[in-house]
């Protein structure tokens, strides 16, 4: 049997149904200094599931994403505020990742900083994070340019780097900017990851994960299928997307899919909770799987 480390499920939207606050941009963000301790709450729950990895709250902290608003200026103090809220649940999990989101939006690979400014900004929020992190999560990457940057900002964490993409949900063999995962092979994160897609879609992108040589997974989200229509309309963010209603032993049999497949880095994104990272728990001991 394997030894699988289990990631923990959504952070942002479990904030919106736990918060009850109209969602926008910073929505995981404003529910720090809004609702102080509910992201430590959120991380308990999740270790209490069973979860081996605790995901710092800092997708979106970017300077780029406060420019314009009351956050702009603060990026330390709010990557300090998320460690702290992280801090609830050291020594019960095994590794803390500290997640490092797209700029500018997700989804969008045509939005995306040249490489010159995005390097330096990742790079700043990597080395933000190191101090309370094990390792660097960069999530949600939509294209092969995309990849490139972040890997080389979150190198100057001086951390190891797990690199997660977001695929096409009607084709997973495809990033969302439509280049095939296969052309990722060779840029040397210690772990490749497939998140914030269809379940269905996963399959495709860890046949071609099984190639690069490392370990590998995938956390997929429960929303309803992200349509090409919506990547064409610049004016809708996450907040259009509609939630699917994934039960927990429905996602908990596509994961142990995965399993078999080789993963053994497997977890939750949007829309998946508490209940499905337990239920995940449940069948990877049910099936002789050790939790790491």
């Amino acid at each position: 049997m394997s030894r699988v480390v289990l990631l923990d499920g959504g952070m942002g939207q479990e904030l919106v149904h736990r918060a009850g606050d109209a969602p926008t941009t910073l929505w995981a963000t404003q529910v720090m200094v809004d609702h102080p301790g509910m992201v430590a709450e959120v991380h308990r729950d999740y270790a209490d599931a069973g979860a081996s990895v605790a995901t710092v709250n800092s997708y979106a902290l970017h300077k780029d994403r406060f420019t314009g608003t009351a956050m702009e200026g603060r990026q330390a103090e709010l990557v300090a505020l998320a460690l702290a809220e992280v801090a609830a649940v050291r020594g019960r999990v095994a590794r803390i990742a500290g997640a490092i989101g797209p700029l500018v939006t997700t989804y969008k690979p045509e939005t995306h900083p040249a490489r010159d400014v995005a390097v330096p900004l990742y790079a700043e929020l990597a080395r933000l994070l190191a101090p309370g992190v094990d390792l660097i999560l960069c999530e949600s990457v939509a294209s092969v340019a995309h990849a490139e940057a972040v890997l080389e900002g979150a190198r100057a964490g001086g951390l190891p780097v797990w690199l997660s993409v977001t695929v096409d949900d009607a084709d997973g063999a495809l990033l969302r900017s439509g280049e095939p995962v296969v052309a990722l092979d060779g840029l040397g994160p210690e772990a490749w990851l497939a998140n914030c897609s269809a379940p269905e879609a996963m399959a495709a992108a860890l046949r071609a994960f099984r190639e690069f040589g490392v370990p590998f997974g995938a956390y997929a989200n429960g929303f309803t299928q992200i349509t090409k229509e919506y990547l064409a309309d610049k004016s809708l963010t996450v907040t259009a997307l509609k939630s699917r209603q994934i039960s927990p032993e429905s996602y908990a049999g596509t994961v142990m899919g995965w399993v078999e497949m080789g993963a053994t880095i497997v977890g939750g994104c949007c829309e998946i909770g508490p209940a499905h990272i337990a239920e995940i728990a449940r069948r990877l001991r049910a099936a002789g799987h050790e939790i790491v």
